[in-house]
């Protein structure tokens, strides 16, 4: 067991390294990124729903068709990516990376990894499902379809869009301070005392 999980540590390691030389050009502005999306400073939660609202204004504004708008994002992207190695060390200065920096860095890469083995690791658990439990795996997927179906018909596409993209930038932010844990243990709280309540009426 120690010897399955000391491989899968020095897996994880190679691959985060490997994630870390991937993005090596983009760390300064990696960094800057998780500081927004960590509220390192108070107004940076304002600020970046102010963002997110304005651009999604701009789209609702425009109402681009699906082929323009995929076409400007991937142009976008490919922009950054050509824009980005070369400016950003003239920006932030390359000569000022320090060891917390290169540490914080690591630490993202890290998560990355993590994230993305739990992504892997749950769509294993699907395909296990699928083989063990056809039956439960078909009602199960179908009716989270049907549930998304449903939502997406109720509320307007950009709507639901601009609720979860600005709920993905939020969600960082609200677990390095604590937040989603609170009301979550308030909820829970809140579950118990309604169980209680119900148990002592049925005796």
């Amino acid at each position: 067991m120690a010897e399955g999980d000391n491989k899968s540590m020095n897996l994880m390691a190679q691959e985060t390294a490997q994630l870390e030389e991937q993005l090596q050009c983009w760390r300064e502005v990696i960094l800057a990124g998780d500081q927004v999306l960590r509220w390192e400073k108070p107004w940076f939660p304002g600020a970046l729903m102010g963002a997110t609202t304005v651009l999604f204004l701009l789209i609702y504004y425009l109402d681009p068709s699906v082929l323009t708008g995929l076409s400007c994002t991937v142009m976008l992207l490919c922009l950054a990516d050509y824009l980005v190695p070369t400016l950003a060390p003239r920006v932030f200065g390359s000569n000022k990376w320090t060891t917390e920096q290169q540490q914080r860095f690591h630490e993202i890469c890290g998560n990355l990894v993590k994230t993305q083995r739990r992504i892997v690791g749950w769509w294993k658990r699907l395909c296990t499902l699928k083989e063990e439990k056809p039956k439960m795996y078909f009602a199960s997927v179908i009716s989270s379809l049907l549930a998304v179906a449903w939502i997406g018909q109720q509320v307007h596409n950009l709507f639901l869009t601009y609720l979860i993209v600005s709920f993905l930038l939020l969600l960082p932010g609200l677990n390095q301070h604590g937040i989603i844990t609170k009301y979550a243990g308030m909820a829970k709280r809140e579950i118990n005392k309604l169980m209680k309540q119900k148990e002592k009426k049925n005796e």
